[in-house]
């Protein structure tokens, strides 16, 4: 049998030189990585320490019951935490479907004509944009226009957040299907409609839900997008039509002031939110594992 030339039979000290020198590449690079690993991990870990010293420290029942107070008063969160849940509540509410449909028309009906390009071109835009540009947005288009910052408008620019990452999520996830399933249902005489309803759906829907929570995450710590729509409120307000208060905003006004309590509130507040969006990222990546 012939062997082909270079075959570490037919020379093997130039082999054992290769694989020497492959092994130290193999260890310069696992070495590089780990030390890129222990950095980030580090600097996590920092993080991650400093919010749960600092805001356990201004954590209590009157945080979650009580109002924003004036300086150098005791008061809580309340009012915020409630602005914050509704303006993502709402914003899911509103992004998801529009996402989800999009999704499903981009993997199943137009997958290579010019508007799904278009629509995928847009999509990546909105992926990468930063938040304060959508922020910038919405106030040239809802907050200017009304001549008064709202709920409303902060439910907008949240909801143009969701939508691309449910897209892109809602896609991938019904591309992941496997093409006998459809051939099955089809083969039945099933409409394409209840095709996609009833099998590529609810096989994707695991990856779909996790989707929808990764883009609630994203969007619950969101400051610059409220900033220019809702803006703030020290009060109790269920009225969407008038500045909103929420937790972002509230931490950085509490955070940037020189009273302690605020200082306190604005850790306690980060706290929860850092809370809130682990509780969702584990969430997230559970989901999966649960239906496999």
């Amino acid at each position: 049998m012939n062997v082909p030339a270079g075959n570490h039979t037919s020379n093997p000290v130039a082999f054992a030189r290769r694989f020497a020198v492959r092994q130290w590449r193999n260890r310069i690079a696992l070495t590089l990585s780990l030390l890129a690993m222990a950095f980030g991990v580090f600097w996590l870990i920092w993080i991650l320490w400093d919010t749960l010293s600092l805001g356990i420290g201004g954590l209590g029942w009157s945080t979650l019951v009580e109002m924003t107070p004036p300086p150098s008063e005791q008061g809580g969160l309340a009012n915020a935490i409630f602005g914050s849940a509704v303006m993502v509540l709402l914003a899911t509410c509103v992004g998801a479907p529009v996402g989800v449909m999009a999704g499903v028309y981009l993997a199943e009906y137009g997958a290579k004509g010019w508007l799904a390009r278009a629509t995928r071109f847009v999509n990546d835009i909105l992926l990468s944009a930063p938040s304060i540009v959508i922020g910038l947005f919405v106030y040239a288009l809802a907050v200017k226009t009304s001549k008064t910052f709202s709920g409303y408008a902060g439910i907008l620019a949240l909801a143009l957040m969701v939508i691309p990452v449910v897209i892109r999520t809602t896609e991938d996830m019904l591309k992941l299907v496997p093409a006998g399933q459809r051939e099955a249902a089809y083969a039945l005489g099933a409409p394409k409609w209840k095709v996609i309803s009833r099998i590529t759906l609810r096989a994707a829907r695991a990856g779909v839900i996790t989707g929808i929570l990764l883009a609630v995450a994203r969007i619950s710590g969101e400051t610059a997008p409220l900033m220019f729509t809702a803006l703030s409120n020290q009060f109790w307000s269920a009225n969407l039509a008038a500045p909103m208060a929420n937790l972002p905003m509230t931490i950085w006004t509490f955070a940037m002031s020189p009273y302690k309590n605020w200082q306190l509130l604005a850790w306690a507040g980060v706290f929860l939110i850092t809370l809130g969006v682990l509780a969702l990222n584990i969430l997230a990546r559970l989901m999966p594992r649960q239906r496999r």
